[in-house]
C-alpha cells in the first residue's frame, strides 16, 4: 500500500473539526464537511468550512480511532508512516479484504467498479474512510 497525501496547503481544524457526512439523496455522492484550520493556513479564515464531495461512493465510515488510539498503535495504518490529521488516497489498498464493520453502504451497484479509490482522513476524535471513484474539495467561506 502507498499513502498519497491529498491535503496540500489546507487541513481540518486540529481541536474541534466537527466532521459531518451527508449522503446526497438519489445519488451515490456523499459530502464530508468540517471546520478548517485557520491557525496554520493564510488562505483559511476562522470558521471556514472544508467541503469534500465524493462521487460514485460505494461506502464510507466515520468512527474510532481517535488521536490517542492512533499514537498507541490501535489503528491498522498507524505503523505505515501516515501522519495523524491528514487526508490520504490509499493506492493498492486491501479494502475489499478488510474495511471496518461500521461501514455505511451508499451504492452497492459500484462494487465491481475498477475506478474505486480508498480515502482516509484522520480527524481529532474520529477517522473517516471512504471507497469512491473521485472527490473534489472546496472551502466554504464563513463570511458569505
Amino acid at each position: 500500500m502507498e499513502f498519497v497525501q491529498q491535503n496540500i496547503n489546507w487541513n481540518a481544524e486540529p481541536n474541534a473539526p466537527m466532521p459531518k457526512v451527508e449522503i446526497k439523496e438519489g445519488s451515490s455522492k456523499i459530502v464530508l464537511t468540517f471546520y478548517m484550520n485557520a491557525f496554520m493556513y493564510e488562505n483559511v479564515d476562522e470558521d471556514d468550512i472544508g467541503v469534500i464531495e465524493f462521487d460514485n461512493c460505494l461506502k464510507f465510515r466515520i468512527g474510532s480511532t481517535n488521536d490517542e488510539g492512533f499514537y498507541r498503535g490501535q489503528c491498522r495504518f498507524a505503523q505505515t508512516g501516515v501522519e495523524w490529521g491528514e487526508f490520504y488516497r490509499i493506492v493498492n489498498s486491501n479494502w475489499k479484504e478488510y474495511f471496518p464493520s461500521d461501514e455505511v453502504a451508499v451504492d452497492a451497484n459500484l462494487e465491481h467498479s475498477t475506478e474505486l479509490n480508498h480515502y482516509l482522513f484522520y480527524f481529532r476524535d474520529e477517522t473517516f474512510e471512504c471507497i469512491a471513484e473521485s472527490y473534489s474539495f472546496k472551502i466554504k467561506s464563513a463570511s458569505v
